[in-house]
């Protein structure tokens, strides 16, 4: 834990519709690997950080929640699809770290639920791992059954409630991890790892009318497009780039490649340290 934690720090979703400040002392970050978190977040894992208090700001009215079971919800925002606070949410709260704006102070203390991992995430030694949580935490996490695709050998993908499914067929031409903070709003997460296939690559297999296609303001081309039901992060095509951006968070089965580089690291959220060998580029890969 760092030694001095900032006692106030603002967050919000991609769109800024919702806006939030949390109220140190700050503490029990951690990276959740499980099948849930993955897909809500559509990343290969997700990062939360506790606090004393949460502060509303603006928009409890453009939050979404979604009953992932029958004790826990998701919450994100209806307008970006960002996972956000819940609306109720005051005091002791648990927010996505990477809807923080600034350094917050705090650092991971351990990866969870590594069981469920991605098989091309590298955790690294920094901090402990455990296979679910560590023993004290009186947290349950279920984890999703995985759908897989209708083609064989296809690379299967679907949402947190399954609601959307889809499937890519043939070899996705590459995937990238980006630390840019637009990505992390969207995905409340440290980073976001995509895909990107070509238009013929995609089969939607059930939902695609339950995906919002949201673009951000003043930018060129970026957004998100995600299941209205329950918030997951989903493919997105993109014009000016002729491919489809596809979330590896929301993926069933193995995608049979890893990440070639990480880009805008430049940008890199704080308390989030790069472990494996990959090439880093400060902005966009050249």
């Amino acid at each position: 834990m760092a030694e001095q934690n900032e006692e106030v720090v603002e967050g919000s979703c991609l769109c800024a519709a919702v806006c939030y400040k949390m109220h140190g002392p700050f503490h029990d970050m951690l990276h959740c690997h499980c099948s849930m978190c993955r897909k809500a977040h559509g990343s290969p894992f997700a990062t939360f950080v506790g606090g004393e208090r949460l502060e509303w700001v603006s928009g409890c009215d453009h939050i979404e929640s979604y009953a992932s079971t029958t004790s826990s919800y998701r919450h994100f925002c209806r307008n970006c699809g960002s996972p956000t606070p819940g609306p109720d949410t005051n005091r002791q709260p648990f927010v996505p770290a990477g809807s923080l704006q600034t350094d917050c102070g705090e650092r991971p203390t351990c990866h969870c639920f590594v069981e469920s991992k991605v098989p091309w995430a590298e955790l690294g030694e920094d901090v402990p791992a455990f296979p679910q949580f560590p023993e004290g935490m009186n947290i349950t996490v279920h984890d999703r059954p995985s759908l897989l695709p209708d083609t064989e050998g296809a690379i299967g993908g679907s949402c947190l409630c399954g609601a959307v499914r889809y499937e890519i067929l043939g070899t996705p031409s590459l995937m990238v991890s980006c630390h840019c903070s637009r990505c992390r709003r969207a995905r409340g997460a440290a980073h976001a790892t995509n895909l990107f296939i070509e238009r013929d690559q995609l089969n939607w297999l059930a939902g695609e009318a339950s995906v919002i296609r949201y673009d951000l303001a003043g930018a060129v081309r970026f957004g998100q497009n995600f299941c209205r039901h329950c918030g997951s992060p989903m493919p997105r095509w993109s014009d000016k780039l002729s491919r489809y951006n596809v979330p590896c968070g929301a993926l069933d089965t193995d995608p049979r490649m890893g990440p070639a580089y990480h880009i805008f690291v430049g940008s890199k959220a704080p308390w989030f340290q790069i472990r494996d060998k990959l090439p880093q580029h400060e902005t966009t890969a050249t």
